[in-house]
């Protein structure tokens, strides 16, 4: 799978990436879910509701349409790197973050309750899963009371998860703290796409896995069809075979991969995904970008917008003409910028200052000019070589020592020289 193609879809909240670049800190359970101090996690309904009267808060809030803030820091941001784009963009949404003492711990296997939570966030679903009429579902699994004494807070989520079919039938058991497989996941995510009728229709597809007896019949579609979206890969040994490892816990990191990719096969209205080539530096809160069709599109920067330059973190100032960008917007502000092709270096230059000395050649015409620069560093001393067809604007006897002028040039050579 292309990494343009991974990175499709995924809106990124200009909130969620203000709080990554400064260090603040969120639970997994949800954005707004913390520590209590016992090691349970409570709900941001639970904090709502034992609030003043003990009335429902959240009860108006639902009625519109909510934020949804994102904290998260990187204390473990070594072990990230090659998940840290697809992490950053589902923290994004408050699909997939970090935990309270601000790591990640991206090799931690994960559990089921966690994957189920992300992948009805993943559908857009979060509010309703956080809402009070689903919070307060009577679920009917054998563990339901575990649930609701051990993780409160995911009641909603199990409601919804229900109500949209990614369970399935035979299922008796929530079973939250097992770990989440790669064949659990992977069914789990073909059905948050709403993709089963397209799956079962591959059943009968031959999966060129040494472990290919590993995986049920029933599941050899979703299999198939996760492949072919390129949302899960296999693994090729030492020997040269392809397994599939069915009944292997998913890491934190993975299953990131694994939803990022999901969520670019889901449809958003609220964002866009746009690629061109940046027309000039960006300025005054706005970039113009030139689209592959010629057409030119100029956005608003959202001033927390979080920018990936070769591979790592880069300031807006690094963004020059010529670059080759994919930008996410979100609310109609460009929120995410990945440079995807440096564009080429920009060497020109314009100086104003006063000439400290000049040089001549032996045909007695100037080869070089020196100045002090008029921006009040008068100790540093700029040297640049002047071109022999040197354009001088302005009295021409004035060119001496003492005199402020404005060279203009590329390259360290100096094409212009304006007296001023």
């Amino acid at each position: 799978m292309s990494k343009m193609k991974m990175l499709k879809k995924t809106a990124l909240s200009a909130t969620a990436l203000a709080m990554l670049a400064t260090g603040a800190t969120t639970a997994f359970a949800d954005g707004k879910h913390n520590n209590n101090g016992n090691g349970k996690w409570k709900s941001e309904y639970e904090q709502n509701k034992n609030k003043g009267n003990g009335k429902d808060d959240k009860k108006d809030k639902d009625n519109g349409k909510k934020e949804i803030k994102v904290t998260w820091k990187f204390e473990d941001e070594e072990d990230l790197q090659w998940a840290l784009e697809y992490i950053m963009r589902l923290a994004s949404k408050g699909v997939f973050t970090g935990y309270e003492d601000g790591t990640f711990k991206p090799k931690q296997k994960i559990s089921r309750i966690e994957t189920l939570t992300a992948a009805v966030r993943l559908m857009g679903l979060r509010e309703q899963a956080e809402s009070a009429e689903e919070m307060n579902t009577e679920l009917h699994f054998k563990d339901a009371d575990k649930l609701k004494k051990k993780y409160p807070w995911a009641v909603g989520y199990v409601a919804v998860a229900l109500e949209n079919d990614l369970f399935f039938e035979t299922d008796t058991e929530i079973k939250p703290e097992q770990n989440a497989t790669r064949l659990w996941s992977t069914i789990l995510l073909i059905k948050a796409l709403k993709l089963e009728n397209e799956a079962k229709a591959l059943n009968n597809t031959k999966l060129d896995f040494k472990d290919a007896h590993e995986i049920p019949a029933g599941a050899v579609g979703y299999v198939a069809l996760a492949l072919q979206k390129g949302i899960i890969t296999g693994y090729d040994d030492k020997h040269g075979n392809k397994t599939f490892r069915p009944n292997q816990p998913v890491s934190r990191a993975e299953l990131a991969a694994l939803l990022d990719r999901t969520d670019g096969e889901m449809p958003d209205h609220d964002a866009q995904a746009i690629s061109g080539e940046l027309k000039a530096a960006p300025a005054g809160g706005k970039l113009t970008l030139v689209k592959p069709d010629k057409t030119e599109l100029t956005l608003d920067i959202d001033p927390t917008v979080f920018i990936f330059r070769d591979d790592k973190k880069a300031p807006i100032s690094a963004l020059q003409a010529g670059d080759k960008l994919f930008l996410r917007t979100y609310q109609n502000k460009v929120v995410f910028i990945e440079v995807t092709e440096n564009g080429p270096v920009n060497t020109a230059f314009t100086q104003l200052g006063v000439i400290n000395t000049l040089g001549f050649n032996s045909q007695a015409k100037l080869s070089t000019i020196s100045i002090n620069p008029a921006d009040g560093t008068q100790n540093s001393v700029l040297i640049y070589n002047v071109d022999p067809n040197v354009t001088i604007v302005g009295d021409a006897s004035k060119l001496k020592n003492g005199q402020l002028v404005q060279v203009k040039g590329d390259k360290n050579i100096v094409k212009s020289i304006e007296i001023k």
